[in-house]
């Protein structure tokens, strides 16, 4: 098992890609917290996982609470007596040019998806550091890289700011063996892919611009969070790993 005896929390882990990730790292040997706001899914993908052999428990997490992140760590030092991983995969993304995006959904993307990575990242630390180290792995974008022409500015400035927060983690925390690197997916067929997208003909010009011709499947990415999270990529940290059918080679 390449998580043997490791503890791991991920955010947004109810479903879609966050589901993925828990499932990877489940069936690895890591005792997985579960922490969303999507309590009956985030039940029923602990239960399929404690099912099917691994440890895994669900808790409450609004990714922008300061205390809710206190609650999810404590619960998996009480649990488990540790914590290894951290996986900030929580996110949200909206729709529109510049002009379009209010002051409200800028801040609403960017609290979700840049500040619940620091909170996250800021409960857990202590914890790792009384380890001996641990892996903090954000979830960023292709869009930090090279947004698409229909990227919204809000979403794209956000997943950049997580790109470059993982350097500066990285290097602040090196020397107490804590890693922290970013991956960055494109394209996935999830329930997000759809949100907003306006029908076939958008996603299909999505497609179009992925040199492997499809979509990602939530697991190609789960099997690179995997990867990092593992003593595997023990000298690899403030690293970027893109995983998007080459989109942003091109």
């Amino acid at each position: 098992m390449r998580l043997d005896n490791k503890v791991a929390l991920v955010s947004g882990g109810a479903r879609g890609i966050g589901a993925a990730i828990t499932k990877a790292l489940a069936g690895e040997g890591a005792k997985v917290i579960i922490g969303d706001v999507l309590e009956n899914a985030g039940q029923s993908t602990a239960k399929e996982i404690v099912q099917s052999g691994g440890e895994c428990v669900f808790v409450s997490l609004d990714v922008t609470s300061e205390s809710d992140w206190d609650n999810a760590v404590d619960e998996a030092i009480s649990r488990f007596g540790k914590l290894d991983i951290l996986v900030n995969n929580a996110g949200v993304t909206s729709r529109g040019n510049v002009e379009d995006i209010s002051s409200d959904d800028w801040s609403r993307v960017m609290d979700v998806n840049v500040k619940g990575g620091f909170l996250g990242s800021k409960a857990c630390i202590p914890k790792m550091r009384s380890n001996g180290g641990g892996s903090i792995v954000n979830i960023s974008s292709g869009a930090a890289i090279a947004p698409q022409p229909n990227t919204s500015g809000a979403y794209a400035a956000s997943k950049g700011a997580v790109r470059i927060f993982t350097k500066s983690t990285a290097i602040q925390y090196a020397s107490d063996n804590i890693r922290c690197n970013s991956v960055h997916p494109g394209p996935v067929e999830t329930d997000m892919l759809n949100l907003n997208r306006q029908g076939e003909e958008e996603l299909a010009e999505m497609k179009s611009r992925v040199p492997l011709g499809r979509f990602g499947r939530a697991e190609d990415i789960a099997y690179g969070v995997l990867y990092l999270a593992s003593d595997e990529s023990s000298f690899v940290t403030g690293s970027e790993l893109v995983i998007d059918g080459g989109r942003t080679a091109q």
